[in-house]
């Protein structure tokens, strides 16, 4: 899957009028990713840009530790997002890219439609397996409901990737920070067997 680079976009627009750029930092005690476990006690970070409906970024958090070796995810982003009447839509690109041995890289391209509470997103994508030599496609969807702070998600994969789960989780900020509780909800075909776990997150971002 070939896109244009996430560096080169952000270059692009940074001539734009209007642009906002933040950076962001933050610890998960678990950090878990469309219901699948990557790390415990992660940390993260991400520098973001908005221009007009655009926006571009990178953001990176440790991974593997005792489950799959030590490594860094890091994520590269774009896209587009605006309102057409009261519904907002968004088209993007996505690309997660590890160091070490944790796993190898995944592309693919986001869909968002959201009205009201609801928020359906789509992601169209392919994982490169470095071992085998070959790619797979896969394709997640996902449903968000959220309101004053309380949220619940449905994610699913599908194609080459299978797995169902159920987040229902409760945001709010504090002293300037960011914090965030979750309960999450795995079926077996996610992980390989039932998971329940209870997330904290904290986080902070900062104008740039």
């Amino acid at each position: 899957m070939k896109a244009l680079s996430p560096g080169i976009l952000l270059f692009l627009l940074a001539s734009t009028a209007s642009a906002d750029f933040s950076a962001n930092l933050g610890v998960a005690s678990d950090y878990y990713f469309r219901g699948i476990f990557q790390s415990k006690s992660s940390a993260n970070g991400g520098v973001d840009f908005e221009s007009g409906g655009f926006y571009a970024g990178v953001w990176a958090a440790d991974v593997g530790g005792d489950i799959a070796g030590d490594g860094l995810e890091i994520d590269g982003y774009f896209g587009y997002g605006a309102d057409v009447g009261e519904v907002s839509l968004g088209i993007g690109f996505t690309g997660y890219y590890y160091t070490g041995d944790f796993d190898d890289t995944y592309q693919e391209i986001n869909l968002s439609a959201g009205y009201g509470w609801v928020t359906i997103d789509a992601a169209i994508g392919q994982y490169d397996d470095a071992e085998s030599g070959s790619s797979v496609d896969y394709q997640f969807y996902s449903a968000t409901v959220a309101h004053n702070g309380f949220w619940g998600q449905y994610g699913t994969f599908q194609d080459t990737f299978s797995g169902d789960y159920i987040q229902l989780g409760y945001d709010f900020s504090l002293v300037e920070f960011d914090f965030g509780f979750s309960l999450l909800l795995t079926d077996d075909n996610a992980v390989g067997q039932e998971e329940q776990a209870l997330i904290f997150t904290v986080g902070k971002t900062f104008d740039l």
